[in-house]
């Protein structure tokens, strides 16, 4: 069957979403609070299951050419640049990391134009005839992607709480190196996470002359601010190893950003009626697995494979959606909450223990675990949205 579909929010999982729909046939119209869609966030890494889905979305290629590989989760180190972990990746490197921004740009670009509406303020979802209606526009389901404080959640979930804070800050910046790094440079910029004292700092290559990186500590409570966020940074992490501080001293300090970390508690569903849920919407997690875009692409296309065939009708098809992508991506989500509570707020003992037990794993037998064949999250295999196969998205492993 073909529809038509209303989408709240016009980020990485509600373009995603007006892509996945325009593979089956369905139309869109994709809704915008922003009067303009710019650069929000600096960077990001997506693996092999996020890389799956876009080719599912039809713009595999362009992303491949606009990323970077990374090897972040294979080069663990002390703040004293010592290699807790350093394996060679099975395959090459399993992510890949990409400024938000140009990720971002090439899917709005999928986007059929007149798609997107932007300065459009969603004030509330009327479901009291045969369609949905949203800001003057009808349609046979909308998907909310509206983020993490989405106003939809809050509409038919009242009763749910608000989004977590999880004692956790991070910056994020963006380095502009004077020389280029290829795939022969320092180590530093292959991509790697250097694991502190109530604390961690990631880098991913996003370019010859580009570094993503972020920094997440503690913090007592959400709102903590400074005068000076650059120099507060550079305090933080005086004496931890090159590159880290040429990379901080590397970036414009107008453009470091300041994120306080929350999540949320599970959802009972992503589903109301002909309302469903999409990305931070249903289910913000912490990034301490890098699964939050990947979540969220996954959620697009697996939605849009469901409404594909539809036959029994969009409630029934929105059903199976909720008990496809809940118990999967809420997993993920306490995966990663639990992985940042262990890195950020472990407490000394754990933070003793953790350089120790990683030095114990033998290189070879962590790049076996982090193999996309042998890791569940990474194995999922999506949909092909542009032909009559349904057989959804699914994992080698069980991930429940």
């Amino acid at each position: 069957m073909a529809g038509h579909a209303i989408v709240i929010g016009a980020g990485i999982g509600g373009l995603a979403a007006a892509l996945a729909l325009r593979r089956i046939g369905w139309q869109a119209t994709v809704l915008e609070r922003a009067t303009a869609l710019g650069e929000v966030g600096a960077g990001l890494s997506l693996a092999p299951n996020a890389m799956r889905a876009l080719e599912v979305l039809g713009v595999g290629e362009q992303a491949r050419a606009a990323g970077v590989p990374s090897m972040a989760t294979h080069h663990l180190r002390l703040p004293s640049g010592r290699y807790l972990v350093r394996a060679p990746a099975a395959g090459g490197p399993p992510l890949r990391a990409f400024r938000r921004a140009v990720l971002h740009r090439l899917l709005l670009d999928a986007v059929p134009e007149g798609w997107v509406r932007t300065g459009v303020e969603v004030t509330g979802i009327d479901e009291t005839g045969p369609h949905v209606n949203v800001a003057g526009v009808s349609a046979d389901v909308v998907i909310a992607a509206d983020g993490i404080h989405s106003a939809t959640r809050r509409q038919l979930w009242p009763q749910a709480p608000p989004p977590r804070f999880l004692r956790y800050t991070g910056w994020l910046g963006l380095a502009e190196l004077a020389h280029r790094v290829g795939p022969s440079g320092p180590a530093g910029f292959e991509g790697s996470v250097t694991m502190g004292d109530g604390g961690y700092f990631l880098i991913h290559p996003i370019s010859e002359r580009h570094v993503y990186w972020a920094f997440g500590t503690t913090a007592d409570r959400p709102g903590i601010r400074y005068g000076d966020e650059a120099a507060e940074v550079r305090s933080r992490l005086d004496g931890w190893h090159d590159p880290i501080p040429a990379l901080v001293a590397a970036t414009d300090p107008t453009t470091i950003r300041r994120i306080d970390i929350h999540d949320l508690a599970p959802l009972p569903s992503f589903v109301s009626g002909r309302v469903a849920l999409l990305g931070d919407a249903a289910h913000a997690m912490s990034p301490d697995r890098g699964q939050g875009a990947g979540q969220a692409l996954e959620d697009a296309v697996v939605l849009a494979a469901l409404l594909k065939d539809a036959a029994d009708g969009i409630p029934a098809a929105l059903d199976r959606y909720d008990r496809q992508r809940r118990p999967r991506a809420q997993y993920i989500a306490r995966d990663a909450h639990r992985t940042g509570q262990q890195m950020v707020n472990g407490g000394p003992v754990v933070r003793r223990l953790t350089p120790t037990m990683l030095r114990l794993i033998p290189a070879t037998l962590w790049s076996r675990m982090l193999a996309p064949k042998r890791n569940p999250m990474w194995s999922w295999q999506p949909p092909q949205l542009d032909r009559g196969d349904l057989d959804l998205g699914r994992s080698d492993q069980p991930l429940m």
